[in-house]
């Protein structure tokens, strides 16, 4: 056993079949045969209409960082099944290849490389597991976020996860995708820390059950804590105690802006109540904000009901997506190169029909209206295409190929960028905040039809003639 902390060094996170090939492909002299993988999704979560990337930061600062110390070369000796050779490999081991990917918070859809990795064949399936949990991870809650986010329409939502999250990795890069999916901000104190999340919290019930009284326990916060202070109103009775209390200590503390916090009962009933005395009061700046195992369609539906609240803490149901809780990305063979260069496109082949992937090496457009902005289709083009959105442009519907839509006024955009060249990493670390701007822009160019919850309007994700003509060729082949 070692005493080693996995978090010192994430090399030797990944599944062992990586390995056992990788000593495979080594001891058959295939390590330096130059392989595409493809990171692409089957489905998005919740039957939404569209998925948000994220992780891509983690995945980069991994690859950057990856060794083998000599106690991983020490530890896969006593295994007794690999060559002393590839031992020797190992230990100079660095990833030399090309990724592309696209850039976080970007809003993306089944069957597209969300990641493509051009690199010897060892480096290109050793990355797999590491690449796989980053992404299916943020791009889940992520997700989940700007679900939420969208059914608070315009009111704030803070992610409150991190006591419910699956671990303390779960809980923070959580709480990282929670805010690029546009969540204000995270109750997760280290999230502000290590990546710019803005941190909120004010009291839990215990803070009120310690003091003598509940008047007290307002009181006392309000003269530590004046400016914006948030008082929780449910310890014991909402209307006959909490929200009058919590009115008393904001007029002592002659304070204006604050807020009172429900976590318990009918919150549409107990929300309107409260607003009606607060703003009796004369407290009409003082918001509402409600949390207790709220989702996108408790959110929705008590706004429905009219409901007033201000802001909302969405905890359990955000940080583990417990609606639909796996992602369900997959990291595929795509293409080899021959000895000379050539390109050789691979397909994995399934009886079921959404398993068989799109070979080669692609390049992905997003389609843009040239009038509203808005994305109209994206298409998956053989890498040495380019989109000419001078001429009209005929899509098919991925799922009715019969289905058609001609393009004649758009712009395109790939949306594969450089993340790494020749293993140096060329795409620039971005702030959280910044991220979470771009996400938010971006969902703005979808229609709202495709951002219902249930049945949204699909979406037109295409393959271009020539790699549409490569798939049925090794198809029928």
């Amino acid at each position: 056993m070692s005493n080693k902390s996995p978090t010192d060094n994430y090399t030797m996170l990944v599944d062992f079949y990586e390995l056992t090939m990788g000593n495979g492909y080594f001891a058959s002299g295939m390590e330096g045969r130059i392989a595409y993988f493809d990171m692409f999704f089957r489905n998005v979560p919740d039957g939404g209409g569209f998925a948000i990337a994220a992780g891509l930061e983690q995945v980069a600062e991994y690859i950057e960082n990856l060794r083998f110390g000599e106690e991983d070369i020490d530890f896969l000796r006593g295994k007794g099944m690999f060559s002393e050779d590839f031992l020797a490999y190992l230990r100079s081991f660095r990833f030399t290849g090309d990724i592309w990917a696209v850039p976080e918070g970007t809003p993306v859809f089944p069957g597209q490389p969300l990641l493509t990795v051009r690199a010897p064949t060892i480096e290109a399936q050793f990355i797999e597991t590491y690449i796989l949990l980053q992404l299916n991870h943020q791009s889940l809650v992520a997700t989940k976020a700007n679900r939420i986010v969208r059914a608070a329409d315009g009111r704030a939502v803070s992610e409150f996860g991190s006591r419910r999250a699956q671990g303390a990795s779960g809980a923070i890069l959580g709480a990282r995708a929670s805010y690029i999916g546009g969540c204000a901000s995270s109750a997760c104190a280290v999230a502000e820390q290590l990546y710019g999340v803005p941190a909120v919290g004010t009291m839990a019930h215990s803070w009120v059950q310690m003091f003598d009284s509940e008047p007290q326990a307002f009181d006392t916060y309000c003269s530590i804590y004046p400016s914006n202070p948030t008082l929780l109103v449910d310890t014991y009775n909402v209307l006959k105690s909490g929200v009058p209390n919590a009115i008393a200590a904001f007029k002592k503390h002659g304070i204006q802006r604050g807020a009172v916090r429900l976590d318990s009962g009918d919150i549409t009933y107990l929300s309107k109540k409260v607003r009606t005395m607060l703003d009796g009061a004369g407290l009409e700046e003082i918001r509402i904000i409600a949390s207790n195992s709220l989702d996108e369609y408790i959110i929705r539906e008590v706004l429905n009901q009219g409901a007033k609240i201000d802001a909302f803490g969405v905890g359990e149901r955000l940080i583990t997506c417990k609606s639909d809780p796996v992602f369900g990305g997959v990291y595929k063979l795509a293409a080899i190169e021959d000895d000379t260069g050539n390109i050789i496109p691979k397909i994995k082949i399934s009886e079921a029909p959404g398993k068989i992937t799109t070979p080669h090496f692609k390049r992905v457009y997003r389609l843009y209206n040239r009038d509203s902005g808005m994305a109209e289709a994206d298409l998956l083009c053989v890498h040495d295409e380019t989109i000419d959105d001078t001429r009209p442009l005929e899509i098919f519907d991925p799922q009715y190929t019969w289905k058609r839509k001609t393009l004649t006024n758009f712009t395109a955009r790939e949306l594969l960028v450089p993340i790494f060249q020749g293993g140096k990493r060329v795409y620039p670390k971005l702030a959280t905040a910044e991220i979470r701007k771009y996400c938010l822009e971006q969902v703005d160019t979808l229609w709202d039809e495709m951002k219902r919850f249930k049945n949204p309007h699909g979406y037109y994700v295409d393959l271009s003639q020539k790699l549409w003509d490569v798939k049925n060729e090794m198809l029928r082949g």
